[in-house]
């Protein structure tokens, strides 16, 4: 058992292994993934070219595998009994002409990316509008969630010691009920 946690201990030092495992995290919960990864970086555990840089890449890869879900339903022949097919094409028309404006909605409103990205295939909206919007949206909010993680990790890592775990635990939770609350009341507004 030792032996085994020596190795991944060690594997964990190589850069490669780092991206990947910061790539997988993405896919569980990007904003934590985000948040663990900007005080790993400001602890020295791991770069700001790999932990940034696989954040990017697993962040839009995901964002891609959404779209593509969405996509892959709407091939399904049972699925056109729940949408017929002029109201798709009206749904893809409203759309398309304000795709880059709803991804960049999507992307900063907690709770709309999986409905948003998977209705963006299912509607097939273009490809290549969808994937370089959800890119810039990923930069912009990624950056800002990174340095202000980072900000605070310092302090963590500053004042907590030992502990500083359990600080980043707290900032995940934290952040994870303010975005459930942020679209509670978002959705409470729409009702209204």
């Amino acid at each position: 058992m030792t032996a085994i946690l020596v190795f991944v201990t060690a594997a964990l030092r190589h850069p490669i292994l780092q991206a990947l495992s910061v790539i997988g995290a993405t896919f569980i919960l990007e904003d934590a993934a985000t948040v663990v990864t900007a005080i790993q970086v400001q602890a020295g555990t791991i770069s700001l070219a790999v932990g940034l840089g696989a954040l990017y890449v697993g962040i839009v890869l995901g964002d891609i595998g959404l779209y593509g879900m969405g996509r892959l339903a709407a091939v399904i022949p049972w699925m056109e009994r729940f949408i017929p097919p002029r109201r798709r094409d009206m749904g893809r028309d409203w759309l398309n002409s304000r795709l880059a404006k709803v991804i960049l909605i999507s992307r900063f409103l907690p709770g709309l990316r999986l409905p948003t990205y998977t209705t963006c295939g299912f509607l097939g909206a273009s490809f290549l509008v969808f994937t370089l919007t959800a890119i810039g949206a990923t930069l912009i909010w990624t950056s800002l969630l990174f340095s202000v993680s980072m900000k605070l990790g310092h302090y963590i890592l500053a004042y907590l010691g030992a502990w500083h775990w359990v600080g980043i635990a707290v900032l995940c939770i934290v952040l994870l009920v303010a975005s459930r609350l942020v679209a509670r009341q978002l959705r409470g507004k729409e009702t209204t």
